[in-house]
């Protein structure tokens, strides 16, 4: 089962968030590695993929990446910022906005954040836009975790 939680301390995006950044946390109970679960979650099924090809669609015109920048390791489309055998960091910072991904194991969860810092009032329009798809891809993502 999917649950909404707070992100473990350990996580390295605490040293990124202040009270004016969004910060998002969900876990299932998984005993997979947390290569193994982040290879799941960024496996992004059609419906995902199609979401991000709109998005793009709609973005571009605006000025805002359609591509995550070239980085030599990646999982999925985001390239990782670091890597240990607890957690997983991805993502990247664009004009609107900076965000990152973490994938945590602890305890046999998985917990899967979200920090997002937006620059301008375009990030914050942004951000409000994308929540409620990406609610449905974190559930989503996590349930594929779990091999529900």
């Amino acid at each position: 089962m999917v649950r909404r939680t707070t992100l473990p301390i350990k996580s390295r995006l605490h040293v990124r968030a202040t009270n004016r950044d969004f910060l998002d946390c969900y876990a299932v109970q998984s005993g997979r590695s947390v290569r193994s679960a982040a290879d799941i979650i960024f496996d992004y099924p059609l419906w995902t993929r199609a979401l991000l090809t709109l998005r793009n669609a709609i973005v571009a015109p605006l000025g805002l990446s359609t591509e995550s920048p070239d980085e030599a390791t990646k999982i999925g489309i985001f390239p990782i910022e670091s890597e240990t055998a607890e957690e997983i960091v991805l993502g990247f910072n664009d004009k609107h906005l900076d965000f990152r991904i973490s994938v945590l194991s602890e305890e046999g969860q998985i917990f899967l954040a979200t920090w997002v810092h937006t620059h301008n009032i375009g990030g914050r329009l942004y951000l409000g836009a994308v929540m409620p798809f990406h609610v449905l891809i974190i559930r989503d993502a996590l349930r594929r975790v779990t091999g529900q």
